[in-house]
């Protein structure tokens, strides 16, 4: 059975608080803000409107100097979810958007093509909310803490799309056969968000400082869809270096 979303809306939830990176967002790669690079790329994904979630004033002011469109929310929210789903309820009260594509602000490298796999796994009327996963190819992401490792079921290889059985910091599975590297960057059915924005952190969410397991423990369905690679993450200043040097001046 099939029920692949009609009408789906790209939030990305953007603020300036970050200790590795203050006014991360607004950092400048070749004379752009890192936010509107991100918001030109899911815009270039071309999935339904795309607007940025936005915790200050300055992040909205830059997005709509750009011809974007930004709207500003509680600063409190204690993540992205909460904060897009404030968004979603200010933009589209009447609730024509069926499913809600978060982007992180902070992949300013990520490909559309990226962005547009995170809808397919919703085509299956079972799945509550989709994302993405990349096999690791570098050995020493495999016992990495800092590199989140998706436990997928691959039941149809050929569509690249596997069932999320857990999410770890550890090495997981054992025995032979790949390890995914998660990428959050997640599509959920609007119902799906709205239900999970209102459960309480979970035992196995606080133990390995995952936020996606509140959705498993609650007997929510995650699929990842496989891409063949993982997007460069800006959290440092020397990952906006990085992206400086990917990003054509």
């Amino acid at each position: 059975m099939t029920s692949s979303p009609r009408n789906p809306i790209v939030l990305i939830p953007a603020r300036l608080a970050s200790v590795r990176l203050p006014d991360k967002p607004l950092a400048d790669i070749h004379g752009v803000p890192m936010i509107v690079h991100v918001w030109r790329r899911a815009a270039a994904a071309d999935l339904g409107p795309v607007v940025v979630a936005a915790a200050e004033q300055a992040i909205v002011d830059a997005v709509e100097a750009a011809g974007g469109r930004a709207v500003l929310t509680d600063p409190s929210h204690p993540s992205g979810s909460d904060r897009i789903h404030e968004a979603l309820g200010r933009i589209d009260p009447g609730r024509r958007h069926d499913a809600v594509v978060n982007v992180q602000g902070d992949l300013p490298t990520i490909a559309p093509d990226t962005i547009r796999a995170a809808l397919p796994p919703l085509d299956d009327a079972a799945v509550d909310i989709s994302t993405l996963a990349a096999e690791i190819v570098r050995a020493e992401e495999r016992t990495n803490p800092n590199v989140v490792k998706a436990v997928l079921s691959m039941r149809d290889p050929q569509r690249r799309i596997g069932r999320a059985l857990y999410f770890t910091r550890a090495t997981a599975p054992t025995g032979p056969g790949p390890l995914y590297h998660h990428i959050g960057l997640y599509a959920y059915r609007r119902a799906a968000l709205e239900r999970f924005v209102t459960l309480p952190p979970a035992p196995l969410e606080r133990r390995e400082r995952l936020e996606q397991l509140r959705a498993l423990e609650a007997d929510m369905r995650i699929d990842a869809a496989v891409v063949d690679a993982v997007p460069l993450g800006v959290d440092t200043p020397a990952d906006l270096d990085r992206a400086r040097q990917l990003l054509p001046a």
